[in-house]
């Protein structure tokens, strides 16, 4: 199985994606790897990524999850996700792929923000990444308010995809 971990920043996704790869014996994709050196420092200048920004670097992602349903291995995908069309090139309605949708209040995901160290997104993108966001419903992902502690999150993702 493929978990892609979706949300804005801030919301915790390399969190929970360590945890869950941990916990569950699989690979952890780190999506932000993926990213070409011109998003990334248009993003450290404080420039939002437009959806033709986006488009190669979804492409990437979808490339590694092809590899790994390919050899029939599971892995944590972190990807933001915001838009349908990129959930869409990532796959999401596939056989296999499990989207999880982790959302808190504005001012929880510009607190966490400020406190993160050494990550080329700064907080004042949070905005734009909210206006981007085209929210999944219930059918398209499991939505996680990452607003209660890390283990409660964790907890109900196993649960809901029924991990164990």
């Amino acid at each position: 199985m493929i978990i892609i971990i979706m949300g804005v920043c801030g919301s915790g996704k390399s969190t929970v994606a360590q945890i869950l790869s941990q916990k569950l014996g699989i690979d952890f994709i780190e999506g932000d790897t993926f990213h070409s050196e011109e998003n990334v420092k248009k993003m450290a200048n404080d420039e939002p990524l437009t959806e033709d920004d986006r488009i190669p670097w979804l492409k990437s992602i979808r490339s590694a999850i092809d590899e790994y349903q390919e050899k029939g291995d599971g892995a944590i995908v972190t990807c933001s996700a915001l838009s349908r069309n990129s959930r869409r090139i990532l796959g999401v309605e596939n056989a296999g792929v499990q989207l999880v949708y982790l959302h808190a209040r504005e001012s929880i995901l510009a607190q966490r923000m400020t406190l993160r160290e050494n990550h080329f997104m700064p907080a004042s993108l949070l905005s734009s990444q909210l206006e981007s966001l085209e929210e999944p419903d219930e059918n398209e992902a499991l939505p996680v308010n990452v607003e209660q502690a890390i283990k409660q999150v964790i907890d109900e993702i196993i649960v809901n995809l029924e991990l164990f």
